[in-house]
């Protein structure tokens, strides 16, 4: 993690509350653990964020969540001789934002997303695999952050969510000179705005991937489409 995010980190992690930040340092049943939950700030550098994508908390399963919001970590390749893969169909989010880049890029029509239609598809300019996703919002200045950093099971999800408010709030004061754009994803990250200062940023809005419209939501459509996120 570059000087810069540490010292933000820092105090971003001191606000929590204290008896959260001994739940962090002491339990070893959440995921992904500490320090993996905060890798998305090793990767970009802090000067280097145009947007943050607040997604809603890791994925609920160990071996998919490593600390990116929408980066499934079980998955390895993108595409298979049928289309998806197994595991991105598996992935109800990151196969729907894969369908709607792919409309966006005119390699699908909205009419047709089906696993046939995916297989005639010319892949060779296109990356097939996880990390080099990642990387590609990286490069474009993503920020992928989830509204909670850690996840134990769904009954808590929410209580994770209000307990990491206050790091936010710190994370978001010190980014507001460079002012990214805010990407919700969903009715959690939605809530951000009822919930922290939000009047410098502009917010872009947008149902979560899980929902089967996010296909053909002409808005991520533009955004996402003129980051070309599925180009080598």
């Amino acid at each position: 993690m570059s000087g810069a995010w540490q010292k933000v980190i820092e105090r971003a992690y001191c606000a929590l509350d204290p008896d959260y930040r001994r739940f962090l340092e002491t339990d070893t049943a959440y995921f992904p653990p500490k320090p993996d939950c905060f890798n998305v700030f090793k990767t970009l550098p802090k000067k280097d964020v145009r947007y943050i994508l607040f997604g809603q908390d890791p994925y609920p399963r160990r071996e998919s969540a490593g600390g990116y919001a929408f980066i499934d970590e079980k998955v390895k390749r993108i595409f298979s001789p049928n289309g998806l893969s197994k595991e991105v169909n598996r992935a109800t989010s990151l196969r729907n934002f894969i369908k709607m880049a792919l409309v966006a890029r005119g390699d699908l029509s909205i009419e047709d997303t089906s696993q046939n239609a995916i297989a005639a598809i010319d892949k060779t300019p296109l990356i097939d695999s996880v990390q080099a996703l990642r990387q590609n919002f990286e490069r474009e200045g993503v920020l992928l952050l989830n509204t909670a950093l850690v996840f134990t099971d769904k009954k808590s999800s929410a209580k994770h969510i209000k307990a990491w408010r206050p790091f936010m709030q710190i994370l978001l004061e010190a980014l507001t000179a460079q002012s990214p754009k805010l990407i919700l994803f969903g009715s959690h990250a939605q809530a951000l705005k009822r919930t922290l200062p939000l009047a410098h940023f502009d917010t872009i809005e947008m149902e979560h991937p899980y929902n089967h419209s996010f296909i053909a939501n002409k808005n991520a459509q533009e955004l996402f489409g003129r980051m070309h996120l599925l180009e080598k």
